[in-house]
């Protein structure tokens, strides 16, 4: 497998079919500006590869030459439950994709290790039904990161998994980690992702950091999609820049391409359109 589409196929195209398998991939974004999004979207389009091949045709089309989508998808999440999830992506997706890939992605549940040292009622967390997908990891563990890394080690060679949220796991250091653990996780991730061979995206919402912790996690990961407002006049876009990517980015730079403007559509997470150098 040369590549992993990450099933925005504009943007695929453009990198020569998707990431490098063995990638770390930072979603970081200003709140509505897209990340979210582009993490749905992702998940969804590799489960509807093989879920249902006519549907991804309809919405995605032919896989760029030299590239393949992810044969298991996991979806990991340290507050959300299984049903929410699936509402969200309804909203965001049309809700035939969605139904479609109900079945195809393996959602994990890690709020009973993310609330158990809080004031959070354990009634509220601690059920753990879901229709997206059969629950991994059900054992009981003691922190945070040993949750997620059960999780990671057991499924993410050659899968996609998303991680919702980095935020989410940073609110809770202090507790299972100290904020500089925050970037060692992540490049201990980064290592072990190039012996799994699949992608990992990591979801952040980044304006609840300052610029150097910020960019300590960029520094950590082997790529970063930024997801931003901009304004014009009386009209707001939402835009993605790729800050930092190894082995893509250069593609991206040979095009003269600064930024990608982006929409939500019946297809989730789209590019409307490229903003090159003048």
């Amino acid at each position: 497998m040369e590549r992993i589409p990450f099933g925005i196929r504009r943007l695929d195209t453009t990198i020569d079919g998707g990431a490098p398998p063995g990638s770390l991939v930072l979603l970081s974004g200003e709140a509505g500006a897209g990340a979210r999004e582009f993490m749905y979207t992702s998940a969804v389009m590799n489960a509807l590869a093989d879920a249902e091949p006519d549907l991804f045709d309809l919405y995605y089309g032919a896989v760029p030459e030299g590239a393949a989508t992810a044969p298991d998808v996991h979806y990991v999440s340290f507050t959300a439950e299984g049903e929410r999830l699936r509402r969200e992506i309804e909203l965001v997706m049309d809700e035939e994709m969605a139904d479609a890939v109900a079945d195809a992605m393996t959602f994990h549940d890690l709020s009973p290790e993310y609330f158990r040292i809080s004031p959070v009622p354990r009634d509220w967390y601690s059920a753990r039904t879901t229709t997206i997908a059969d629950l991994g990891g059900q054992e009981d563990r003691t922190s945070v990161p040993e949750a997620l890394g059960d999780v990671l080690s057991a499924h993410a060679a050659d899968s996609l998994v998303v991680i919702d949220s980095l935020t989410d796991l940073i609110s809770a250091s202090g507790e299972d980690l100290a904020w500089s653990d925050i970037p060692k996780l992540l490049k201990g991730m980064a290592r072990a992702a190039h012996e799994w061979g699949g992608l990992l995206l990591v979801l952040l919402n980044h304006e609840t950091l300052t610029d150097e912790r910020h960019g300590q996690l960029i520094d950590a990961c082997d790529g970063t999609f930024l997801f931003e407002w901009e304004s014009g006049g009386s009209t707001r876009a939402r835009t993605l820049v790729v800050r930092e990517f190894r082995g893509v980015l250069s593609q991206i730079e040979d095009e003269d391409i600064v930024q990608f403007e982006t929409e939500i559509g019946e297809a989730g997470f789209d590019i409307s359109d490229v903003r090159k150098i003048r």
